[in-house]
């Protein structure tokens, strides 16, 4: 058999991109339905099926196909990960991110499970959503490499406006995390026994809220001191910025509807794929002629 083509391997990653923010969005239909316990036990459903059985409702349905989405997104892991190991010429870095991608499902389904054997405790839940993130990111990377060369990374822009994105990178990250931890003060636990974490919700969603403004003022202030050409990347970061933000002061402000949280969780992925984006945009990697072509002498990202 022939190896596949660079159009396949990216086709491959863009997939792995969105099962990954889908696995977000429906994970977030769980909790926002009370549905976290509507398979009580894992790996089972119940204790004797592993499909969910007729005096089970609605709540174990959902549950269960957020589960099953787990196999399409096994299926697009493994998907990528022969096509980068077969695709030429053989590239060590897009290999090792496809390996990265295809090693995190299983530890995700494990810690699924212990989020259900532990009765959704939120720091699981948690850790298991920012999981999810640090996978779209890695998915993200490696679709941005398949655009690349294997030369030396070559700055586009001067060290100041490289520091300003990597903090924008690095405040979205801690953004996202206290997202998680507001959300585990608040109501949607994910089943209405569940425990929270005891917090006050107000005082973290005012922290977040503050944390977030001071991430659009650092990616407007990136944003006048690129070029024109980066401008528009960083400028598509500044407009899901503003669309999260004004989702979530939307939330805040009406009682947390279940319809603007799920948007607002689909706005964290999208988040992370076009800021992971901007700061990989501010270098170029150049192609580099190798007199073997099989092997690329590249071994970073």
């Amino acid at each position: 058999m022939s190896s596949p083509t660079q159009p396949t391997l990216r086709r491959w990653a863009t997939a792995s991109i969105v099962v990954n923010i889908a696995i977000v969005v429906t994970g977030g239909a769980v909790r926002l339905t009370d549905s976290g316990l509507g398979c009580p036990t894992w790996p089972r459903c119940t204790t004797d099926s592993l499909v969910p059985t007729a005096r089970l409702d609605y709540h174990s349905a959902i549950e269960f196909g957020n589960r099953m989405l787990t196999y399409v997104l096994t299926a697009v892991a493994v998907g990528t990960l022969i096509a980068a190991y077969r695709a030429r010429p053989m590239r060590r870095d897009v290999r090792r991110l496809a390996l990265w991608l295809f090693i995190g499902i299983p530890a995700q389904a494990v810690l699924g499970g212990i989020t259900v054997l532990t009765d959704l405790n939120p720091w699981v839940v948690m850790l298991h959503l920012l999981i999810s993130m640090d996978l779209i990111a890695l998915a993200t990377l490696l679709r941005k490499r398949l655009d690349e060369g294997d030369g030396p990374p070559v700055a586009l822009v001067g060290p100041g406006e490289r520091r300003l994105a990597v903090g924008v990178l690095g405040l979205t990250g801690a953004v996202m995390y206290l997202g998680t931890i507001v959300t585990g003060s608040g109501p949607h636990a994910g089943d209405a026994q569940a425990r929270r974490t005891g917090l006050d919700p107000r005082l973290l969603s005012l922290v977040h809220g503050w944390l977030v403004a001071l991430i659009v003022a650092g990616t407007v202030a990136l944003w006048l001191r690129t070029s024109s050409l980066i401008r528009r990347t960083v400028a598509l970061v500044l407009a899901v910025q503003v669309v999260q933000g004004l989702l979530g002061w939307v939330q805040y402000a009406t009682g947390l509807p279940r319809i603007v949280v799920g948007l607002h969780m689909l706005g964290a992925g999208l988040l992370v794929v076009v800021t992971v984006r901007m700061v990989l945009s501010l270098r170029a990697r150049p192609v580099v002629e190798s007199a073997s072509p099989s092997a690329s002498p590249s071994s970073g990202v």
